[in-house]
């Protein structure tokens, strides 16, 4: 379920214009972010990508240490993404 809120936080501050109002003031800076969320865009889809194969792997005997540690990847890097996507909008301010 991380996995999941981190990654719609994550879209919805892309996808949703949340990145922009937040950090964003002037027209160049809207250029200036597009580079921080092209670069966050990598994390984000190992972490997409982590997260369906974590909801894939789970086989009719629950949880296994496979699914664990994919979705611990994913989490992880939800959260790089996210850092990036912060720290370089502080950035590009």
């Amino acid at each position: 379920m991380a996995s999941l809120l981190l990654g719609a936080l994550w879209g919805l501050s892309v996808f949703a214009g949340w990145g922009v109002e937040a950090f964003c003031s002037d027209p160049g800076c809207v250029d200036r972010l597009g580079g921080v969320v092209r670069l966050s865009s990598l994390f984000a889809a190992v972490a997409a990508c982590c997260t369906a194969a974590a909801l894939l792997s789970r086989g009719p005997g629950g949880v296994g240490s496979r699914f664990t540690a994919l979705m611990t990847a994913a989490v992880a890097a939800w959260v790089i993404a996210g850092g990036i996507l912060f720290a370089g909008g502080l950035i590009v301010r």
